[in-house]
């Protein structure tokens, strides 16, 4: 398996990988990164400033993906860890903490200081993840990301 930059080829994959974790895990579509309008041109969002997406590809397939870009209306010492999402296939074998990790050293290389999360109450084995890696619960939203059906918040300083 490779971990790579993003490319415009990618868009459709990625796109379907996040859509069909939404739908196996019969998650909330509203107010969550399934109805985000950037969700099908990701290498084109993450073209901007400060801003990175990295897929995983195993066989040359994608099969997830995790990306930092800074918060959206938040401080600008603030990014945020988004839109990280993995084919069940690859689910358990590092990938994911590999993934954060590349964000996060990006992240500190853009100068910022806090790293911004959040995610639904029952996806468990992610905040453990997350916790594991360093981050910590904070008690509201930061900035303004739209993912209003998001209830856990968490930040890690850099």
């Amino acid at each position: 398996m490779l971990i790579r930059e993003i490319q415009q080829k990618d868009n459709e994959s990625i796109a379907k990988v996040i859509r069909a974790i939404f739908h196996e895990l019969d998650a909330p579509k509203a107010g969550t990164a399934y109805a985000d309008p950037i969700l099908d041109t990701l290498y084109e969002v993450y073209q901007q400033s400060r801003s990175i997406y990295y897929v995983v590809e195993k066989d040359g397939k994608v099969v997830g993906g995790c990306g930092v870009a800074p918060l959206e209306n938040g401080d600008t010492s603030i990014c945020e860890l988004q839109k990280m999402y993995f084919a069940p296939e690859i689910r358990g074998t590092g990938y994911a903490e590999k993934i954060i990790e590349k964000c996060l050293e990006f992240a500190k290389k853009q100068d910022f200081e806090i790293c911004y999360l959040e995610t639904l109450s029952f996806m468990k084995t992610a905040q453990k993840l997350y916790k594991r890696i360093g981050f910590e619960n904070i008690d509201g939203p930061m900035g303004n990301t739209g993912h209003n059906s998001c209830e856990v918040w968490m930040t890690k300083q850099l």
